[in-house]
Formats: C-alpha cells, structure tokens, sequence
C-alpha cells in the first residue's frame, strides 16, 4: 500500500515525464463501443509513431472477471501472463496489436481488496479509511505506476460502465485529482456518448448526451472532446448546441457512426483528424498523420470477397455474440483474409442433446447438417456437453472440417474414446466424477483448489509439435506459446489406446507432458486444442490454426461445388450412450 507521500513521489514523475494519458468515458447506457473507440485511437496514435499501451478500469466489485457467466459478462479474455480480464482486452490487443497483461485491467474489487488488505496489515497507522483519500489514491497509484513501468508516448484508459453508476464514482474523483495533479498537457479526458435518432419526431435527440455531461460535471468533470455515438451522421446544427451545452470546443467534437464492417471506424476517425487533434490538444510540435494502410488492405479485401463459406458455433451460451467474441472475430478475420465472406450460424448444444431422434424436425440438426466447418468452443459444466460430443461424431464420420477449443478437444477425446475404443461411459470427471472411464480427467496440480477464481491453469505455455501433422503445417515452427484457461487434461492413462484408434497427439508440453493438440487421422481437418487461439488472432495477422481450418473448409466446399455434390446427409445409427 503507497502512503499519500509516495502516490505525490509518482505523480512528480509522471509530470516530468513524456507520457501522456487519453480517457475514456461512456454516457447514456452501455454497450456502445467505449472499447472499440479507444482501441481505435490507439490503433490511429499507434499508426503515426507513437508508442501506446492500455488500460481498464472496471466498476465492478469481483476481483476479476474469471467467476462470471459469459452471458452475464461476455468472453474471460486471458492475457500471456494468466490474468483473467475483461473483453475489451481482447480488443484492445486485436486491433491495436498490443500484448497486454494483468496490470492492464482493473477492478474495484482489486482497488477495495488491496485497502482493506492493507487496513488488516495495519499500514494506516489507526487512520479512518475513507474513499478520500485512500481509496482513490490506490487508483491513482495503479494508473501511475503503469504509465512509468510501461515508459509508453500514450497511455489510454478506458473507465467501464456509464457516467452515473455508483460503481464508478471513485475512477471518476480519480481522473478529476490526475487532471489537477498531471495539469492540462498530460490528461485528455473523451467522452462518449449516444446520439440517438427518434423515427417518429425525424430527428435527432441531443438531451441524453447534455445529461450525460451534466453527470460528469458533478463529479467534477468537463470533457476535453466528445465522442458522439450515432447511427446516421449528426448535422452541424446540433454540433453547435452541444459545444455550447457541454462546454466542448467544436473541434474536439466528432462522430462515431455505425459502420460495416466495423474496421471503417479507424478511416472514419481519420478523416475526421482526430489523431491530429489529439496530438494538437497536448501541443505536440510535430502532428503526424497516421499510417493505417494495413487496414484499408484489410477492409479492401472484405469488399472483394465473393464467396460466402458457412461455419457453425456449437455453443452453451447463446443468446449473445460476446461469451465467444474472439472466436468469432478469428472466423471472420481469417475468411476475409483468404478472400471470403463467411456466415457463422450458432447451433445451440442443448438442442442437439434434446432433437438427437427428431432430427428431421431440428433447427439444430438442420444447421448442423448444412454448415461446412464447424467450430466447439470452450465453456465450463455439464451443460450442453452431450450435444457438443454429437456435433463431433458428426464431423469425423461425415469429415466434415472441426476446429475445438479447450473443451472442444476434450468432447473430441471423449466422442472418440466412446466411438473408436467403445467405451460407452468415457468422459470427463468435471461432468461425471464416477465414470468408469475418464479420459479427460482433473490436472494433478488443481486436485487440492477448493476456492475459485484465477487459480487454474492461465497464461501461456509452450507446446513442442510433432511434424507432419495438420498442426505443424499450420504453424511451420516447432513450437508455439499458447494461452491456456482450464482445469482438465487428457488423461494419460488412455494416450496408447487413443493413438492406436487415430488420434494423433500433435501438440505437448513437454515440460509436464501434458497433450495440447490432438487431431484425427485421415481426416480432411479435425483438429482440437486444450488452450485458446482466438486469443492470439488478430484481424491483420491471424492465428495459423484459425487459417488452416477456412482453407481446408473452403477446400472441401470447393470440392464438392465441382463434383455438383449437395452437403452430406446423416446416417442415422443408434447411440446408446448419450448421457441424457
């Protein structure tokens, strides 16, 4: 815990320092692309020649997000060094090509946890705690410590939630204490906010966004520039009477229009000068114009795309895109870098557990039956596992091209140990502790955890690969950093048997002798994963496995395209160990 002298010590650095901070704050409601703006900045401030890292402050009290339901929260995103963070990471290093870590996302309940530590440690020395300025000062010190650790031209900090949520208040007394402290020339603070258009007045409404700033000026705040969320083009006249209400200079107002794809928002901004203005607002002598090149290629290359490809999500959560947002972006990103448009079509596992002898009358079955890759992403419990282990029997006898991540590559193992090696009752003892056969089975190390949250395991590791395997064509190197967020394995027990059925164990980390790839053999493509790629896949540089598999669907389609042949039809047999 920093004293109040030492917190005074790092902002006396921070001032004498290059370093400058842009904040970014959302008004009105949620979900409206605090995230993506900010990693658009960065991807404009990075473009220029700057050097830039980010940061997030999260309102909420859990310590992280790892013990949170992605339909309540969206996708854990992992960084390499094993942090469990929120999504926006995974935006933020996407498209600004940053690899972050666990300094880089901030919770209140870390902020909380750190003072009331301390107060148990006796390191107030009988002080009264209080929000201010003991609290605000862990934020501040957090923020600090990052910009001189990181020794970065831009330090850009996203504040979660909306202007107004109890949550926040104390992030927001921490940016109006930096803004005194830093002085004008070392924090820009940008506010976003929706502008929305009303139907049927045909017009647009400023009032939510003058409310909004009204919120932050009684925390103390008036925004340095204003982000206007809109879904059509805002006319200059409702400008001005923003500028005027929100006590925004007219320059430093600009407009962030949903576009499609979402990757026209960097040219958008561009036009509109806003790294300019950035760097003008800090008195930089030098503006330079950014270089974003790879991106309008990228873009070009969506716009000339033709064909369009069909991959299914076999998911547990649905109902939202966000519990699977990097899996989806690597789909995308790498069809539209091979020149193709592909439609992801999400196949709810649960339905295929409940229609397995209904199929004909199945929407689930339907889609199953009908897309040309599919995809098991992760996910935690025994809901929908069933269903999963279908869609995977499905793949391999119809060789059908399947990707499976983390627990995708255990549903694999387990559909192959009940089909090749006929052991009807294998599975994992995280769904069944008493199964007969468990060749998915819970890590030695994670035997003795009882509580829960950022305890298993996370972060990178490295995987050593066998050559002449889909996965070492597909990386062309013999070994990989991978980040990883399980609790289960493969059980070693049943590797012999396995590889005899066709399995290949194609990925290992040596290290603990743990299987990290395993595909099947004479498959076109079935390739399952114990860590997560779609977190090291970016939009201008996609993860070698995410390419492989649309380049071997989009082989296959094209196969079948010639020989005029239509998509393949199950052949029903009886299954006599679905765990219903």
């Amino acid at each position: 815990m920093k004293s109040v002298s030492e917190v005074s010590v790092l902002i006396e650095k921070v001032r004498l320092s290059p370093v400058k901070f842009v904040v970014v704050t959302g008004g009105v409601c949620s979900s409206i692309g605090k995230g993506i703006l900010i990693a658009s900045l960065g991807v404009l401030l990075k473009g220029a020649g700057y050097s830039v890292s980010i940061l997030k402050w999260d309102p909420y009290l859990n310590v992280d997000p790892g013990t949170m339901s992605p339909l309540v929260h969206g996708e854990v995103f992992v960084t390499a060094d094993g942090a469990e963070t929120d999504l926006d990471l995974g935006h933020y290093e996407r498209l600004v090509g940053l690899n972050l870590g666990r300094d880089s996302s901030v919770s209140s309940g870390q902020i909380y946890k750190e003072v009331l530590e301390g107060e148990r440690e006796g390191r107030f020395l009988g002080k009264c705690i209080q929000m201010v300025p003991h609290v605000v000062d862990v934020a501040k010190k957090r923020l600090l410590e990052f910009a001189l650790k990181h020794n970065v031209e831009f330090v850009l900090l996203e504040i979660g939630g909306t202007v107004g949520d109890i949550e926040g208040e104390v992030f927001l007394e921490a940016v109006r204490q930096l803004k005194m402290d830093l002085g004008p020339k070392h924090v820009m603070h940008s506010h976003l906010s929706l502008v929305p258009f009303l139907s049927w007045a045909n017009e647009v409404k400023t009032k939510p966004t003058q409310h909004s700033v009204m919120e932050l000026k009684r925390a103390g705040l008036i925004p340095d520039c204003l982000f206007l969320r809109a879904d059509r083009a805002i006319e200059e006249q409702s400008i001005d009477k923003l500028s005027i209400m929100c006590e925004v200079k007219k320059e430093y107002i600009f407009q962030v229009l949903t576009v499609d794809p979402l990757y026209k928002i960097f040219l958008d901004l561009q036009g509109q000068g806003v790294g300019e203005e950035i760097q003008r607002f800090f008195g930089l002598p030098v503006l330079k114009k950014s270089d974003i090149s790879l991106w309008s290629q990228f873009i070009d290359n969506i716009a000339q795309s033709r064909q369009t490809l069909s991959v299914g999500l076999v998911a547990k959560y649905v109902g939202s895109n966000d519990p699977y947002i990097s899996v989806i972006e690597a789909i995308k990103s790498s069809a539209y870098n091979l020149s193709y448009h592909v439609k992801i079509v999400t196949i709810a596992a649960e339905m295929l557990e409940k229609d397995y002898h209904n199929q004909d009358a199945s929407r689930a079955w339907q889609d199953l039956q009908s897309v040309d890759g599919i995809i098991v992403p992760g996910g935690f419990d025994s809901r929908g596992v069933e269903g999963k282990i279908l869609a995977c029997k499905w793949a391999r006898e119809q060789k059908i091209p399947y990707l499976g991540l983390c627990l995708g590559m255990q549903v694999m193992i387990i559909e192959s140990a009940r089909s090749l090696l006929h052991l009807e009752t294998a599975n994992s003892t995280e769904f069944d502790a008493a199964t007969k056969d468990p060749v998915i089975c819970l890590m030695s190390e994670q035997q003795n955890i009882t509580t829960k949250g950022a305890n298993m395991r996370l972060g990178s590791y490295l995987c050593t690969l066998v050559q002449d395997t889909h996965a070492h064509n597909a990386y062309k190197t013999d070994a990989v950093l991978e980040r990883h967020r399980h609790r289960y394995e493969v059980n070693k027990n049943y590797k012999e048997r396995l590889e005899k059925a066709g399995i290949v164990f194609s990925g290992i980390h040596t290290a603990m002798d743990l299987i990290e790839i395993a595909e099947v053999k004479d498959h076109p493509f079935m390739v399952g994963s114990q860590f997560h790629p779609e977190f090291q896949s970016s939009p201008v540089k996609v993860h070698p496995l995410f390419k492989s598999f649309i380049e071997v669907v989009a082989s296959e389609c094209n196969k079948r395209q010639q020989q005029g042949l239509t998509k393949p039809v199950l052949v029903k047999k009886e299954v006599k160990n679905l765990h219903f």
